[in-house]
């Protein structure tokens, strides 16, 4: 007995040292020791855990060693990914059931020999359904819009006639002289009982707040935004911006493509001048993906607490797309952060590696990745005819002199490179071949390929690809050529913003 109390004042002299030696740690460990703590476990998860690429990887790692408090602010601003975060309520399988259902059909496409467009392309159609499930949809007509007037005045028409529901989605929504005219005009609607939902992007449409929504929201609109910071002045996800454009209105119409909303896309801006775009409109089936799109985003940021919010993609008010309207064969193809595939990239490598002719390509930011410009230049290298459009006025000097780095690049192998000079391009279009044509909201980008959320078209159409092929000869009149002579010959301070803008290109 008086060994088992030695023993047991023993171990609780133990205890005691021990429990005096956490206390003391405790008592050193400093604030900053726990960032250093945190930043080493970072850095660690980098290397083990994350399947980023090697020199994404390392340009972190050195980030968060080197500059190790300011280079965890950044990292988890900037450079956390978040692809295993389930954002998104409905799941691959629920998305290709609600396709099923609407269209009317069991398979994502069908395709004959004798449908020569579609035939020759097959292989990009079954990528884009395989890589985001999307089904090809034949009954549509389209309406290529190049102007921000042309673009508004059908817009605003179409919501005049809506009888049950306007879904608006946009990135940037301003509510200046246009934004006013389009909020009046959804409260009109909403007076007579046409329900109205809008989501636009947290920050880039920053200047909305309760107070500019307040009359929209009073007369019934259901009003979110994207990934909403919850603290002030900081937002842990902006790096990860929502950037598509979709309008649905009754579930028959629908419009996506490179306009947002604001004077600017008018040309009323002083430095941009005249706004050159690329809008499409839809009639037909492919609206039913436009739809699913903007209700999978939306009911993503409903609250638990605002269940009542929720969309239900059961409702037989979205089923009532127009049938029989037309023949134009179409995709609709979304991609973002949330996913490690680059749906939109793929759908556009595949386009460059599988065209035979010409390759056309309009975009404000080219800035693309080793893939892409490889690509490219093995298309140059056999022969293929490649031109590409980007701006002359810039909208962000860095971008400026990144397009100027790459496409500088392929100029020496041969490309065709134009700045638009009439004013600012904004169109984010390729077409190959007079046979597809892509039109979305992606950019030639990282910031498109893998941080933004994304939506484009895939049109499988002779006709309509030489409408887009059209649309750029006509731009090529408002354009300079960059010679290959031109761009070597380029001073050396342009150099070397080129070699700082390419430095940063993949968060620019």
């Amino acid at each position: 007995m008086f060994v088992n109390l030695i023993i047991t004042l023993s171990i609780s002299s133990r205890i005691l040292e021990v429990y005096n030696y956490i206390i003391e740690f405790l008592n050193n460990f400093s604030t900053l020791s726990i960032f250093y703590a945190i930043n080493t476990l970072i850095v660690l998860t980098i290397i083990f855990l994350e399947s980023q690429k090697a020199s994404s990887s390392w340009a972190w790692i050195l980030v968060l060693l080197l500059i190790p408090y300011l280079g965890l602010i950044l990292y988890l601003i900037l450079g956390r990914p978040i692809y295993r975060e389930k954002i998104f309520p409905y799941s691959k399988q629920e998305k290709i059931e609600f396709q099923k259902s609407l269209l009317e059909t069991s398979t994502p496409y069908n395709i004959s020999k004798e449908e020569d467009v579609k035939y020759r392309n097959r292989n990009l159609i079954a990528l884009n359904y395989h890589s985001d499930q999307s089904f090809l949809s034949e009954n549509n007509k389209i309406s290529i819009i190049t102007s921000g007037d042309e673009k508004f005045k059908l817009l605003f028409e179409d919501i005049r006639n809506a009888k049950e529901y306007i879904h608006i989605q946009y990135y940037i929504l301003k509510k200046d002289n246009i934004g006013k005219e389009l909020f009046d005009l959804l409260i009109q609607k909403l007076n007579e009982n046409v329900k109205v939902y809008i989501l636009y992007d947290d920050i880039g449409s920053r200047t909305l707040n309760k107070y500019t929504l307040k009359k929209l929201i009073d007369a019934g609109a259901k009003v979110k935004s994207f990934f909403k910071s919850s603290l002030p002045l900081i937002n842990l996800r902006m790096n990860y911006r929502n950037h598509r454009k979709i309008v649905v209105i009754d579930g028959k119409i629908g419009y996506t493509g490179g306009f947002n909303v604001g004077d600017e896309y008018l040309g009323k801006d002083r430095k941009l001048g005249y706004w050159r775009d690329t809008h499409i409109r839809i009639v037909g089936d492919a609206v039913a993906t436009l739809n699913f799109r903007f209700i999978d985003d939306w009911n993503s940021q409903v609250l638990r607490k605002k269940q009542n919010e929720l969309i239900d993609l059961n409702e037989k008010h979205l089923y009532n797309y127009e049938k029989n309207t037309g023949n134009i064969p179409i995709q609709v193809v979304t991609s973002g952060p949330d996913d490690k595939l680059e749906q939109i990239k793929y759908g556009y490598l595949h386009m460059i590696n599988r065209a035979r002719q010409y390759i056309y390509i309009q975009t404000p930011y080219f800035i693309p990745d080793e893939s892409v410009i490889d690509a490219l230049k093995m298309a140059i290298l056999s022969g293929i005819d490649v031109r590409i459009m980007i701006p002359s006025i810039p909208d962000h000097i860095l971008v400026r002199w990144g397009n100027y780095s790459y496409v500088g690049e392929l100029a020496n192998v041969g490309a065709k490179i134009y700045e638009y000079k009439k004013g600012f391009l904004h169109a984010k279009t390729i077409i190959i071949d007079d046979e597809v044509t892509s039109v979305g909201s992606a950019n030639f980008d990282n910031r498109s390929f893998k941080l933004n959320f994304e939506i484009n078209t895939f049109i499988y159409d002779k006709e309509t690809t030489q409408k887009f092929r059209n649309i750029f000869n006509n731009d090529i009149r408002n354009s300079k050529l960059l010679t290959k002579e031109k761009y070597n010959n380029r001073k050396l301070t342009i150099k070397f913003k080129e070699a700082l803008a390419r430095l940063i290109s993949p968060i620019l």
